[in-house]
């Protein structure tokens, strides 16, 4: 019981050194001013769109939910912002996390104090998530300040608490990368490496994982052109396969949260639809069971990420 207290204790002292460096690093004000310009920039070109669209479709009861979905050439939309750079930032919060210990020479220096493996490894990811999470709640108050004043109209209860999930939603993204970002300072040595290592599995899951699905899915579950049920069949093996992405994941809760029009993640039939009216959005809790499987797939990646960087944590030698 003596040990967890110190455990607790030294995880805590760890957290708030790693924040305070965290909050006051020179790299991370960059990457603040990044993520704030963007997210503004984004927000400010489609707030126009917005209120085009509320003049042809009239009174909108979700249009303050549109400034964050919609998308204005050539800028992507808001939610496309996030979702690419979010990643970075949390790769850039963990990538050296550990390994700078190692590389400083200060690591055995850290564990000869009344401090555990654990609490460093916990301390050091919650204080990674902490300013991932002040950041984006700020950039999420901010973006919201700004299309009330710009639409002149405040959010319905509906919209803040989709909105919040959202704001939730991205915080499990991000510390997916995180973790994974530190798995990669504790396996590799070098910062450099860590940091090259985590880009790639970005850029795989980014970028080219929607292009290697496809073949994975002919490979395991090829269908059959006469059988409407074997067609069905690979579609659900392809998405599946595609949800091992965090980025799909992400991508689909965005969309269930924000689209309170969408009523499916995957294939529906034309049986399943009878008697449903199309246009009417769902309750948030009809939105959030749709999508609990996505959150629940983000907060178990974590989880199993943190676990194996713990382990092979608890297995290095950190002796001078």
């Amino acid at each position: 019981m003596r040990r967890e207290g110190s455990a607790l204790s030294g995880a805590a002292t760890v957290m708030a050194k790693e924040l305070a460096d965290n909050l006051s690093s020179t790299r991370m004000r960059l990457l603040e001013l990044l993520i704030f310009v963007s997210g503004a920039g984004a927000v400010y070109a489609t707030i126009g769109s917005v209120k085009d669209l509320a003049g042809l479709v009239g009174e909108d009861q979700f249009i303050f939910l549109r400034i964050f979905t919609t998308a204005k050439e050539p800028l992507p939309s808001f939610v496309a912002f996030l979702g690419f750079l979010i990643p970075i930032v949390s790769i850039a919060l963990g990538f050296d996390a550990v390994n700078s210990e190692f590389s400083n020479r200060t690591m055995s220096r850290i564990l000869a104090q009344p401090i555990y493996r654990d609490a460093l490894l916990f301390g050091k990811f919650m204080s990674g998530l902490v300013t991932l999470a002040v950041v984006l709640a700020a950039l999420w108050i901010f973006v919201t300040g700004l299309g009330i004043l710009m639409l002149g109209v405040p959010p319905g209860t509906n919209e803040v608490v989709r909105g919040f999930a959202f704001l939730v939603a991205a915080i499990a993204y991000g510390a997916v990368w995180l973790a994974l970002a530190m798995l990669f300072s504790i396996v590799f040595r070098s910062s450099a490496t860590a940091a090259l290592a985590s880009l790639a599995v970005w850029l795989l899951f980014a970028f080219f994982w929607q292009m290697v699905v496809p073949l994975i899915t002919l490979a395991i579950a090829p269908p059959d052109m006469f059988d409407p049920m074997s067609q069905l069949a690979t579609i659900n093996v392809g998405m599946g396969i595609s949800r091992i992405s965090p980025n799909t994941l992400f991508g689909e809760a965005t969309q269930a949260f924000l689209n309170p029009e969408t009523r499916s993640l995957g294939p529906v039939l034309a049986s399943q639809m009878q008697g449903a009216d199309r246009g009417a959005p769902l309750p948030f809790d009809q939105s959030l069971m749709l999508v609990w499987p996505q959150m629940t797939g983000m907060i178990a990646s974590v989880i199993v990420l943190f676990t194996i960087a713990y382990i092979a944590f608890q297995r290095q030698e950190v002796r001078a």
